[in-house]
């Protein structure tokens, strides 16, 4: 359970310093305008979302199990953070996260980051893909410009509310949204160093700002965003209040553990390096308690950062430690440019975010698994969509475990999560 960074600490070069430091600031340029979208997207503030990459990020990195990982808020957890507060309220949230971090530290201090491997493959890929549906449906309405006074958590009641409010669609949004989108897709293409996300959103934004576009944007719709981080301070406690969000902590606790050591696997397969399994849990633990102190989200280790971390030549956690900061300093400078941003570009980020999620390069293979798989994948995929996250992960697991004990030892439902890491891992983000 030693923090990786004790172990990456003793040699430290400058070299490795400035390798390091790279990365952190490429990190940190994709990061920001995804922590604020996730926000956004979550019904949260998006001042919350930065405090989460922020005091997140610092501490999965300060306190972790992998020499890479990059934490902070991540599209998983889009769709449990937007009904805990549709439900519960913003403090339900803050004090949901704050149990799913003491859940976190009590399993790492039991070790049970192996335990996590029993959850089936097709159970993991199903809910993914289902987040990134309700992810993709949620952002429609600021892609398209669409006037809708609040909408419902529920897919097929956000479904008849876009529908209804189809007449509002806004050209100039879906201007800005579709071209953030097709810049994303290009730069990832033949700029791949660039940080495609920070610069299609910022470009996209300011054309909407020169041309004088009428496009929503954060300032517009949520006022200025502050230059710092807030006072920690305990959220509202209660005993009705903890019983009634106790099955959303312990899905924000699942999560987190599965989507943290997913990463840590892709990222161990990149850098030749292994992972702690029960630091990375710890780390998690202690990330989701204090984010909430300072109004943050959930937070993870993030798949598609971590690579990007990696692929910049980041290799100890000092690179994730300083790209908390980055973001830190630049809430601390330039908080108020960040109110520029439209809202249609934020809703592309996302729109890409989705796509990436669904790992549209695994459409085929998923075809081609046995039977069984495949309808596990999508019964996990249908009830993420139509029904919630709980359920979802309940019956997928129990049935992905009964199919196991049927087919006996050796089934091809249990630790298929290397193939994802072979294959580099979409990452939910």
């Amino acid at each position: 359970m030693k923090p990786k960074i004790l172990t990456t600490l003793p040699g430290y070069t400058g070299r490795q310093f400035s390798a390091d430091a790279l990365a952190a600031v490429t990190v940190a340029m994709v990061a920001l305008p995804l922590s604020i979208a996730i926000a956004i997207a979550s019904g949260a503030p998006p001042a919350a979302g930065l405090v989460t990459a922020v005091i997140g990020g610092f501490l999965i990195s300060a306190l972790g199990g992998s020499r890479v990982q990059v934490g902070g808020p991540t599209g998983a957890f889009i769709v449990v953070v937007y009904g805990v507060i549709q439900s519960h309220g913003f403090d339900g949230l803050l004090l949901a996260t704050l149990m799913a971090g003491v859940i976190l530290v009590v399993a790492g201090v039991l070790r049970a980051g192996r335990l996590i491997e029993l959850v089936p493959e097709a159970v993991i890929e199903g809910f993914t893909v289902g987040i990134a549906i309700v992810i993709a449906v949620s952002q429609l309405k600021d892609l398209l410009g669409l006037t809708v006074a609040h909408l419902p958590a529920k897919f097929f009641a956000q479904g008849a509310t876009l529908w209804a409010a189809r007449g509002s669609a806004n050209g100039a949004a879906v201007a800005v949204g579709v071209a953030t989108v097709v810049m994303i897709f290009a730069l990832r293409r033949w700029a791949p160093r660039v940080p495609g996300p920070l610069v299609a959103v910022v470009l996209a934004s300011g054309a909407a700002v020169l041309l004088v576009l009428p496009v929503d944007s954060v300032h517009s719709r949520y006022g200025a965003l502050p230059a710092g981080l807030p006072w920690p301070h305990l959220p509202p406690l209660s005993i009705e209040l903890a019983w009634a969000v106790l099955p959303s902590a312990l899905i924000i606790a699942f999560l987190a553990g599965i989507e943290s050591l997913l990463s840590a696997k892709v990222a161990d397969r990149m850098i030749g390096s292994a992972h702690r399994s029960n630091a990375e849990l710890l780390a998690q633990g202690a990330a989701n308690i204090a984010s909430p102190l300072f109004g943050g989200l959930p937070a993870t280790g993030a798949i598609a950062r971590t690579a990007t971390n990696v692929r910049a030549g980041g290799r100890t956690p000092m690179a994730g430690l300083m790209h908390a900061l980055i973001i830190l300093a630049v809430i601390a400078v330039a908080a108020p440019l960040a109110g520029y941003l439209a809202m249609a570009a934020l809703a592309g980020l996302l729109l890409v975010t989705a796509w990436t999620m669904s790992e549209p390069a695994r459409w085929g293979e998923r075809w081609r698994e046995p039977v069984p798989e495949r309808l596990l994948f999508a019964l996990t995929m249908v009830l993420t969509v139509v029904a919630d996250l709980t359920m979802a992960i309940a019956v997928g697991t129990a049935l992905g475990l009964g199919l196991k004990l049927v087919r006996g030892s050796g089934g091809r439902l249990v630790g298929e999560e290397q193939r994802r890491e072979e294959r580099g891992g979409g990452g939910a983000e």
